[in-house]
């Protein structure tokens, strides 16, 4: 082992390195620009210029993972241009899961009409979001209450006369 240590760093330090098996001449450096010394970052020197804000957080999304999550989300915002205004006011995005968008519908009658235009809008999806994975678009109706509750009941009919 050499006991020789570049000046400027502790012997505490230059023992960790050796420990470690990491040179001690980049430590040397590194603790030099720790310590402000100048190293090629002026305070005017080309690449130091403000980047614009935008830019870092797409950057961010980009580098995390995030962006077919927040192109998902974007589509429940802008639902109203993509389906249109009148489409809009009557149904909402339920759920999107694997690529299947389910959309809910105020009533039957508009639940077939957007069905109808279901490749319209899908492709109007797809043109604007590219990265959100959507593949598929399905339409429902209201919800209407059933009889059937649990997994255990009884095959039939269900209730008549039991109002009056």
């Amino acid at each position: 082992m050499s006991d020789e240590r570049p000046p400027g760093i502790p012997e505490t330090i230059a023992t960790y390195l050796r420990l470690r098996g990491l040179p001690l001449s980049k430590a040397a450096q590194r603790r030099k620009r720790w310590r402000g010394e100048p190293d090629g970052s002026q305070p005017f020197a080309k690449g130091r210029d403000p980047q614009p804000l935008g830019d870092a957080i797409a950057a961010l999304t980009t580098a995390s993972g995030w962006t077919p999550q927040l192109e998902r989300e974007e589509i429940a915002l802008n639902w109203e241009t993509i389906a249109g205004a009148d489409n809009a006011a009557h149904s909402h995005i339920e759920t999107f899961a694997q690529g299947l968008v389910v959309v809910r519908c105020d009533s039957t009658a508009r639940s077939k009409q957007m069905h109808l235009l279901r490749s319209h809008v899908l492709t109007r999806i797809m043109e604007l979001y590219p990265e959100a994975g959507v593949k598929e678009i399905r339409f429902f109706g209201p919800d209407v209450p059933t009889w059937k509750h649990g997994f255990r009941r009884v095959q039939g009919r269900g209730p008549r006369d039991t109002y009056g």
